[in-house]
């Protein structure tokens, strides 16, 4: 065998490992929004392209847009990448969440707040259980957050909801239910995403009004995936096993037990302590009785 030929020959097989490197990364089943959403809102502000893979939501002075994930979950891991509104764009307010329905219904939000051009992207995190809300931190991005796609994942376990971005953890929420705190893990959940027009508390808490020449505001969603129990309501069991109980979870999925390790507390403590602009835990004007009791415990 010739030095080339042997040469040629390592260089296809290197060539078939990445591809097959790229294909274990991004299997065929995920990001198509075909197969994994419905636009529930907006008629044609809401569009999927690129054959599945790409999905824009679009805000204009009459409407907004919005969709969500066909199948219900209980527990999971979810992600989403977003590129947000460019430019101007006060009062939006564009979203990836958890929800159930009616009013007591559960909640886990990722909602980004616009802002006016060249300021920092704020993300407002909260948790809903048993239609309780009033769980706000609010955090400054500390990149661009439109100019490309970033990553933004909701862990969500019996034990505690993590909430990242780019796989760096910038908030914990525990099941404290042994103080008497409610805690989402009794009722199944859709993804939805949506963009509307906020400008009575989005920006600057609405002192900055939209700016409608600017429209239409368009953000973008890609590589929607999901490692969790997918919840039948015809049945009452999930993919998991069982019914709506935690220990019918299998142990073969990471997320059902995943907390933080040394090396993600380090970086939770970084995003909290150069990024974080508001904290509920901290506001003590807001609760003149007290602060809610899972305050008082443990950071992580």
């Amino acid at each position: 065998m010739s030095l080339s030929f042997a040469s040629s020959r390592i260089s296809v097989m290197f060539l078939q490992l990445s591809i097959l490197a790229v294909l274990l990364l991004y299997p065929a089943c995920a990001d198509n929004f075909y197969q994994d959403a419905t636009v529930t809102w907006g008629d044609q502000r809401a569009q999927i392209q690129e054959g599945g893979r790409l999905l824009t939501l679009s805000l204009d002075k009459i409407s907004g847009s919005g969709f969500q994930s066909k199948n219900e979950f209980l527990f999971g891991r979810f992600d989403m990448q977003l590129k947000l509104v460019p430019g101007n764009s006060a009062g939006t307010v564009t979203t990836f969440y958890l929800s159930s329905q009616g009013a007591g219904h559960d909640e886990i939000d990722f909602e980004f707040l616009g802002n006016s051009s060249d300021q920092p992207y704020t993300v407002h995190t909260n948790v809903y259980s048993q239609g309780k809300g009033n769980k706000e931190q609010q955090f400054h991005l500390w990149f661009d957050p439109t100019t490309s796609f970033h990553t933004y994942s909701i862990i969500w376990n019996s034990q505690r909801i993590i909430f990242l971005v780019d796989n760096i953890p910038i908030r914990v929420y525990n099941n404290h239910e042994a103080l008497g705190v409610a805690f989402p893990k009794n009722q199944a959940m859709r993804v939805y995403a949506s963009l509307w027009n906020a400008d009575d508390w989005a920006t600057q808490g609405g002192r900055v009004k939209t700016d409608w020449s600017m429209a239409p505001f368009t953000a973008s969603y890609r590589n929607f995936n999901t490692n969790a129990c997918v919840w039948s309501a015809a049945s009452s069991t999930s993919s998991c096993g069982g019914s709506k109980s935690a220990d019918s979870l299998n142990n073969d999925q990471t997320w059902q037990t995943q907390g933080l390790d040394s090396n993600g507390r380090n970086r939770l403590r970084w995003v909290q302590q150069k990024y974080m602009t508001y904290n509920y835990c901290a506001d003590t004007q807001r609760f003149s009785q007290g602060i809610p009791p899972e305050c008082k415990r443990s950071r992580f």
